[in-house]
């Protein structure tokens, strides 16, 4: 039974799961999510989240929560979205996903006593706590293609499962997190993504998974700001080196302004930088750019 099946109820704005009433879903592989639940599992003295809303559709949850900062939210808000209508990711790339499918929020962060230049490690954070606390909780491997792609394996080929953008806005830090959970094959909006469910995921239980994806990463960015934003005091570039599935892979990056690097990813440097070395022995480290894992030759 999918979501065509069956008319939807009608829904109007930013509505919230967190009341009682006839089941606001038809699709019954794909509860809603238990908002009130949430806070009572989330929200605690001094913990770092210090909100959590789910609504039901909205454009995106960055720009939301980008608004709200910019009205001097303070930091600790979380925006669950059953359902996005202008997700972005990076590039500016657009995606979309059927209600319910998968996990679709965003957090606002103000990392005091971290540096302005050290905040480019926060999405390489998100995407560290997202696939260690998938990996694990799903029982599957989950890697990050660099930057802060989410990647699984089915049927022997690499496959996006989610990715991570971030963007500041009004002296905070903005980052949301889209991961496809339950998609089915002639879901996926093109071949080369994955779910959870696809990649033979233990767990597809969207509540168990944010629960987990939040405490993880509140732990991660606790010791990053207790570290000033140093990605190798606090622990994180080790994390994050050890998930990487570009690093030691011949890889051609498209760098802005139409030009082109062919080499081998070597490493990831103190500023999030992917280091490729060229044949001709040089090191290039790139900070912007879209990297394609190429098969070697021979």
């Amino acid at each position: 039974m999918t979501d065509a099946d069956h008319p939807r109820p009608r829904r109007s704005g930013l509505r919230g799961f967190g009341h009682a009433g006839p089941s606001p879903w038809t699709d019954l592989d794909r509860p809603p999510l238990d908002e009130a639940a949430l806070r009572r599992d989330l929200v605690l003295p001094g913990a770092l989240w210090t909100a959590v809303d789910v609504v039901a559709e909205t454009g995106s949850t960055n720009s939301d929560l980008a608004a709200r900062a910019r009205d001097g939210a303070p930091e600790g808000a979380v925006l669950v979205a059953e359902s996005q209508s202008a997700g972005r990711g990076r590039l500016d790339r657009r995606w979309s996903a059927p209600p319910r499918s998968g996990l679709f929020f965003s957090v606002l962060l103000r990392p005091e006593g971290v540096p302005v230049e050290r905040y480019g490690w926060l999405p390489i954070l998100v995407g560290t706590a997202a696939a260690a606390t998938l990996g694990r909780v799903a029982e599957i491997e989950v890697g990050l293609k660099w930057p802060n792609d989410l990647q699984v394996t089915v049927d022997g080929a690499e496959r996006k499962l989610g990715g991570i953008l971030t963007e500041l806005s009004g002296g905070a830090v903005v980052a949301g997190l889209g991961v496809n959970v339950s998609l089915r094959e002639a879901e996926l909006p093109v071949p080369t993504a994955a779910s959870l469910a696809l990649a033979g995921a233990a767990v597809t239980d969207r509540s168990t998974l944010l629960r987990a994806v939040l405490r993880e990463f509140a732990e991660l960015y606790g010791e990053w700001k207790a570290a000033a934003g140093d990605p190798h005091a606090s622990g994180l570039l080790p994390a994050y080196t050890a998930r990487c599935t570009t690093l030691g892979r011949p890889v051609r990056v498209q760098l802005p302004g139409d030009r082109e690097l062919v080499g081998e990813a070597v490493a990831v440097d103190g500023d999030g930088r992917l280091v490729v070395r060229t044949p001709d022995g040089v090191r290039h480290p790139v900070a912007a750019g879209d990297v394609v894992h190429v098969r070697p030759q021979g």
